[in-house]
């Protein structure tokens, strides 16, 4: 009898056990995979950078920057999109291990007067459009960072042009850049800071990121990557003159796989701050990322342990615990995912955003397979199949 129990019991923990964690390439097969997956998708431009043991160990660039066919390098500004948001994440921790900003304690306790009062501001959003409608009041920098606000994306996607609140602060995800501003605007009127100039001070500065800037720099113009949509045109690249941590940041493949080697090792913050990034604190119940106000589905379409922390979005896959962020427009792609088992993660950067339906096979075939939820992030898009030429030691 306890034979048979025994039978049934081991299979379970043997089924229990992560998957092992495969060998981090060599950087001759991650540009075998980089080449391959330009080849497959049409992109003109790729980057990627291997973080291992919370340490940079590859960090590599293919393909053009430009039409004129100058190549893109690992030193070449490229638009990081929404990772901006993740150095935002990543510097409002700092500010709260420095007692400046606490999570829980709402943005208006922030503010010298109430939020609609500000009127529409071009520089942030547009907080008079919020008056007879008091949820501003409880909006938090966790509700901005886990992305449950309330707001749309942002103000101009709604259909009259208003921002407006579709659902109670806290109560669930909805992706949104408004939010971001919100909190960024807390912290340059409410508390006096320079959101820029933190950023500088807590990130660029101590993690080594010296070609990152929030805002174009006259010194870009030498080495910059335009980009590439979907349908191949040229979109050249914009010269962003304000601070937005929604996302204006302007960075290189270098720089950035400093940022997130800090980010999965926690370097910089307390134990406190780093458990704050990594805690799956706000169930994700959405069938997808985007459109950011389609609601939560029935329990059998969620992506099973999906969920947002203090600026990522964190999974549990069969290596364990991860996280992922990522950025986009429509000539820019960019992706990180990270495993909390060896602090390993895969930064993908590109100046094409064709090559976004390769990211989960560049992901798959350096790090194995994770669990990313590629469809929650991208929709229905047409990926790619792994190369057979990289496949797992």
């Amino acid at each position: 009898m306890r034979l048979a129990k025994l039978a049934l019991i081991v299979p379970m923990l043997l089924s229990a056990v992560p998957a092992q964690a495969k060998s981090v390439l060599d950087k001759t097969r991650i540009a075998t995979t980089a080449r391959d997956a330009m080849m497959k998708t049409g992109a003109r431009g790729l980057a990627i950078a291997v973080i291992d043991r919370g340490k940079v160990v590859s960090v590599q660039s293919f393909g053009d920057r430009n039409a004129k066919g100058d190549p893109l390098t690992p030193q070449t500004i490229m638009y990081g999109a929404s990772l901006t948001k993740a150095v935002f994440a990543y510097t409002v921790l700092r500010l709260v291990d420095e007692g400046k900003v606490d999570l829980d304690r709402p943005i208006a306790a922030m503010l010298a007067k109430p939020l609609p009062d500000y009127g529409n501001l071009d520089a942030y959003g547009n907080w008079g459009d919020l008056a007879g409608d008091e949820r501003w009041r409880a909006v938090t920098p966790r509700h901005v960072l886990n992305h449950s606000t309330g707001f749309a994306n942002f103000s101009f996607l709604e259909p009259d042009g208003k921002l407006r609140f579709h659902f109670d602060p806290g109560s669930r995800y909805g992706y949104s850049g408004e939010g971001i501003m919100l909190l960024q605007f807390g912290l340059d009127k409410g508390l006096g800071l320079d959101t820029g100039r933190e950023v500088q001070r807590l990130v660029f500065d101590p993690l080594k990121m010296p070609n990152s800037s929030l805002v174009w720099r006259p010194d870009f113009a030498a080495n910059y990557a335009d980009g590439w949509t979907l349908g191949g045109s040229v979109e050249v690249h914009d010269e962003r003159g304000r601070v937005r941590m929604a996302g204006s940041m302007d960075t290189t493949i270098t720089d950035l796989a400093n940022f997130v080697a800090a980010l999965v090792s926690g370097k910089g913050l307390s134990k406190k701050a780093r458990r704050e990034l990594l805690r799956p604190g706000l169930p994700i119940r959405s069938a997808g990322q985007f459109p950011t106000l389609g609601g939560d589905v029935p329990a059998a379409q969620q992506h099973k342990g999906l969920a947002a922390s203090v600026g990522l979005i964190t999974f549990d896959g069969p290596q364990g615990r991860a996280f992922f962020r990522g950025g986009h427009n429509d000539s820019t792609g960019n992706t990180l995912v990270c495993l909390e088992k060896g602090q390993r993660c895969v930064l993908i950067m590109s100046n094409d955003v064709r090559a976004e339906a390769a990211f989960p096979m560049i992901v798959r075939d350096i790090l194995g397979e994770t669990g990313a939820p590629w469809r929650w992030i991208f929709g229905d898009m047409k990926f790619v199949s792994a190369p057979l030429q990289t496949k797992a030691l």
